[in-house]
């Protein structure tokens, strides 16, 4: 998910620190369990947040522990995993998969190529257990890439194929909470989308590859357009969110939804608040 759904650390108390890095660690451990520790290159923080939610809604039970880890071997790591972290590995791998074959496609990428025949098998056993989510993430990028090839400079249109695909991996179980969660997801879908389109525009016009907002290139006013956009697509996500029985971490996922997610666009364009 382009790497922005992530909390903002230095407004995190020490406990929801804790947390979210108990829970990060947990997917990793989680990644190994399920495919073995080449799995566990593909591990980022944006998959935390899918299990935060996820942990919160349905309660789970959590197993927790210390372990070492290879990128911290002077000291053992505190994790916690349950199912839902297990339901995250599996979403993070068919991710890490489809976002290979896509540089491959597009870039001819001989680093992805390779990277996407390693976890291909993965990839198939993720498909096997949750084909719904694999097929609905493989339409939704089918689509996306058509609206790519035909130049469409339709913000909506190609942020709504991202919005299909966040909604299949947030929906866990088909259950009461299935529309919220769907319409929270979509929303969260455009927004990455859209974030990713407004702070590539630049590259993207010099390389000639495909932006949805490659008519505002150049344009003065650029950072306030993007925010009022971005706004709008996380002020939705928002109102889906809340309508959602959460009470374990809802303090760190106000602060990934709220603040995490405007970092880079904030760095990019030197403002601190959103």
């Amino acid at each position: 998910m382009f790497g922005y759904l992530v909390a903002a650390p230095d407004l995190l108390e020490e406990d929801q620190q804790k947390r979210y890095k108990s829970c990060y660690c947990g997917l990793c451990r989680s990644l190994e369990h399920c495919f073995g520790k080449v799995a566990r290159l593909t591990l980022n923080y944006d998959l935390t947040f899918l299990v935060l939610l996820l942990s919160s809604l349905y309660e789970p039970e959590e197993e927790r522990g210390e372990d070492s880890c290879p990128r911290h071997p002077a000291a053992k790591q505190a994790w916690v995993s349950s199912e839902v972290t297990d339901y995250a590995a599996h979403m993070n791998i068919a991710l890490a998969y489809l976002k290979c074959l896509d540089d491959w496609h597009d870039d001819r990428s001989l680093t992805a190529l390779a990277e996407s025949r390693t976890l291909k098998s993965f990839y198939d056993r993720t498909a096997e257990k949750y084909p719904r989510q694999c097929s609905a993430m493989c339409s939704a990028l089918d689509k996306l890439s058509e609206i790519e090839k035909e130049g469409v400079e339709a913000p909506d249109q190609a942020a709504g194929c991202f919005g299909e695909l966040m909604e299949e991996i947030f929906v866990y179980r088909d259950d009461r909470w299935s529309p919220a969660l769907r319409a929270m997801a979509h929303a969260l879908g455009r927004f990455i989308y859209l974030m990713d389109a407004a702070m590539d525009l630049d590259r993207d016009v010099a390389a000639g590859s495909y932006n949805p907002f490659r008519s505002f290139h150049g344009l003065a006013d650029n950072e306030q357009r993007f925010r009022d956009i971005l706004k709008m697509q996380l002020g939705e996500c928002v109102f889906f969110f809340d309508k959602l029985p959460l009470v374990q971490d809802t303090g760190l996922m106000q602060n990934i939804l709220c603040i995490g997610l405007w970092a880079q666009f904030n760095k990019k364009y030197s403002r601190k608040d959103p």
